[in-house]
């Protein structure tokens, strides 16, 4: 490996070393079925009490859910794919510019996980961007392609209204107040990463990304309709959920689990790769503010209920998360009472 990325042009015939599980931790890839149930939820649906209780009946029994009619215009989601593809294919010399393995920075072109950190790598590059408030992150974008800023910002601003409104119907299916994880979470943090997996000569030695759950509240997955790549964990089993046209795949969050005192589950999900074709992916991480305090909502600690986790900030559970690897144990059970 003479490159720090992935995405240099190069086709490898043979995957190499530092890229290669463990046997017992390799995806065995033979014994994944397709996710046959997955919820898809239309928001266009004018029965909201309907909606509410489909999204109630995802978040215990998945962990995630997938939503049609959904607010965010088409072309707005192909210019967002389109421009992702475009940076992706620029000169290697071009996105080496981007490139950093520091995961405190708000900008960087990045390899794997946590390179310096981890044993074994994993099958993907990734842009990472801070994108609210938009106008402090948007000047250290990238300037190539020409219309990334333009585009980026657009989808950024559509998504995040998507996420405010997600919560909102989250919150009246626990029982709560509509208004009342977006006042817990204060003035949410957005970040995104724009995932490139190539082709992958030998796709059952490792992964694009291990079993993992994300450590923010909402997560907004756009994934590539032509390459389905994401499994989830449900029933101790790993299942494919395959893309479907004009749809996100929404994933709750470590903090909607404490915040639901565990009614809700952040699902356990990874990124397989693909031995033909490349994969493109567009996650969007709804985060509380870095103060936010983190506490299982009073009226689901009544009754006899007690609070599954301690109170804690969102500084202080993202920081635990990064010193951590991707694939240990579940961060939130250091949170436990």
């Amino acid at each position: 490996m003479d490159t720090k990325v992935l995405s240099s042009g190069i086709r490898y015939s043979n995957l190499p070393e530092s890229y290669v599980r463990p046997e017992s931790e390799r995806p065995r890839l033979s014994e994944v079925s397709e996710c046959e149930d997955v919820p898809v939820i239309d928001l266009g649906c004018e029965d909201r009490t309907h909606i509410i209780q489909q999204i109630c009946h995802a978040c215990m029994q998945y962990g995630f859910f997938q939503v049609i009619n959904h607010g965010v215009s088409k072309e707005t989601v192909e210019k967002m794919l389109q421009v992702a593809h475009d940076f992706f294919e620029l000169p290697l010399e071009e996105k080496l510019k981007l490139y950093s393995d520091d995961p405190s920075k708000t900008m960087r072109l990045s390899t794997s996980f946590n390179v310096n950190k981890e044993k074994v790598h994993n099958w993907r590059d990734y842009l990472r961007l801070h994108c609210y408030p938009l106008h402090k992150y948007v000047p250290e974008w990238p300037s190539n392609p020409p219309p990334f800023k333009d585009i980026v910002s657009n989808y950024c601003v559509e998504v995040r209204e998507l996420g405010y409104r997600l919560q909102e119907l989250i919150s009246q299916s626990l029982g709560l107040e509509k208004d009342y994880i977006k006042n817990v979470l204060g003035e949410q943090g957005q970040h995104m990463a724009v995932n490139y997996y190539p082709p992958c000569p030998e796709p059952e030695l490792t992964y694009g990304l291990p079993g993992h759950t994300d450590p923010n509240a909402l997560t907004i997955l756009l994934q590539d309709l032509q390459v389905a790549g994401l499994q989830v964990l449900k029933d101790g089993k790993w299942l494919a959920v395959n893309p479907q046209p004009d749809a996100f795949v929404i994933n709750i969050g470590d903090q909607l689990q404490a915040l639901s005192n565990g009614r809700y589950k952040s699902v356990w999900h990874r990124a397989v790769v693909n031995a033909d074709k490349e994969r493109m992916s567009v996650a969007s991480f709804l985060c509380p503010f870095d103060r936010a305090l983190i506490s299982p909502a009073k009226p689901l600690t009544e009754d006899g209920c007690e609070a599954v986790y301690r109170d804690f900030t969102y500084a202080e559970y993202y920081s635990k998360f990064w010193s951590r690897n991707l694939d240990q144990e579940h961060c939130l059970e250091l949170f436990k009472n």
